[in-house]
């Protein structure tokens, strides 16, 4: 039985599927025998009434005190409403409730907890915490070092531009820019700061809808095929999984609030699927990841797997699709959680 700190939210575009995971991965985990408890990042210990050192023996694991929902996050209004008024990423108690614990398990998701600055301050502090190091998972996080990385080591990905730009720049970019693409803020995730523009007309208003989340972008040639996206835990890709949007496509509301069907394993071929997990293998590599992971790709009608990006921390709720891909080679939710501690462990020299 170990104590498991599990951190959740933070300030991420992301922050609410992070306090779904973080409530599944704490259930699971005390469920499983240990002293699991979730604190969100950003508001730590603000609004409970246990101290960090007494949270693991809360009865419900601070399960109660989270409150997630599937919608996009307001987080201007979350920082406001923050009443110590600090400028800090942890919130009160967050880092004494860490390195109280034998590993924190980070269930946090996007800019805050996959950009490597949380796993920085762990390193510095000395607390263990699952998942890639902190050099990696900024690599990972920024698309633009990912395409490099794709390039360098031979894996496929769409033709593809970087620029860093601001309102005023969008004349002069749409020059510049062939058109059907699609943008994306660098460091984004969950769909939020993507934009497809099919014709030059919608162009400036993708690059406006996306300087809402960021001023750094990528620019992909528009490529048309089936979404799928693979799973990597340790130094093993797992089978598959496709996905299917309904007719408004794959963004932030659709994702997690849609019709959109995920079909695991993927309906493609052996080869396909070596092919689609080999890739996703040697980006992992590439990048120095370790743990597990999670690639994205577009699979053609000819059979040309394009590889889009790579996740350090992917979704962990129990119906995310990692949890499904480890389902279908046995792993249940609960087992999955331990192996991912067992192999950060691993990682750290600690077993």
């Amino acid at each position: 039985m170990m104590k498991i700190a599990v951190l959740a939210g933070g300030l991420s575009t992301e922050r609410n599927i992070s306090l779904i995971s973080g409530a599944g991965i704490c259930k699971a985990l005390r469920e499983r025998g240990h002293q699991a408890a979730v604190v969100d990042l950003f508001f730590g210990f603000e609004n409970l009434t246990v101290t960090p050192a007494d949270a693991f023996d809360a009865p419900d694991g601070l399960l109660s005190a989270i409150a997630p929902s599937r919608e996009e996050p307001d987080l201007a209004a979350i920082r406001k409403s923050r009443r110590a008024g600090s400028a800090s990423v942890f919130g009160p108690g967050v880092l004494e409730f860490c390195a109280a614990a034998d590993i924190v398990f980070l269930a946090l998701h996007g800019q805050c907890g996959e950009d490597g600055r949380i796993q920085a301050t762990f390193d510095l502090m000395g607390i263990p915490y699952t998942g890639a190091g902190y050099v990696s998972s900024a690599m990972a996080m920024d698309k633009a070092i990912t395409k490099v990385m794709m390039g360098s080591v031979g894996i496929l990905t769409p033709e593809w531009q970087e620029f860093t730009y601001g309102a005023e720049d969008i004349p002069s970019l749409c020059t510049r820019i062939a058109c059907p693409c699609v943008v994306k803020v660098a460091g984004g995730g969950s769909s939020l700061g993507v934009q497809i523009a099919d014709t030059a007309e919608e162009l400036p208003g993708a690059l406006e809808t996306c300087l809402r989340y960021g001023n750094h972008i990528v620019v992909e040639e528009k490529i048309t095929g089936r979404e799928l996206t693979c799973g990597i835990l340790g130094d093993a890709y797992l089978p598959a999984v496709e996905i299917i949007p309904d007719e408004a496509g794959y963004d932030y509301n659709n994702k997690y609030n849609g019709e959109t069907k995920e079909l695991c394993p993927a309906p493609i071929t052996e080869e396909e699927q070596r092919a689609i997990g080999e890739a996703a293998l040697k980006l992992y590599r590439a990048l120095g990841l370790s743990v597990y992971a999670r690639a994205d790709f577009l699979l053609t009608p000819q059979g040309r797997a394009y590889c889009l990006e790579i996740n350090t921390l992917p979704g962990m709720t129990p119906t995310s699709l990692l949890p499904q891909e480890a389902a279908a080679v046995g792993l249940s939710y609960g087992e999955l959680c331990e192996e991912i501690i067992a192999l950060s462990l691993k990682e750290r020299g600690l077993r």
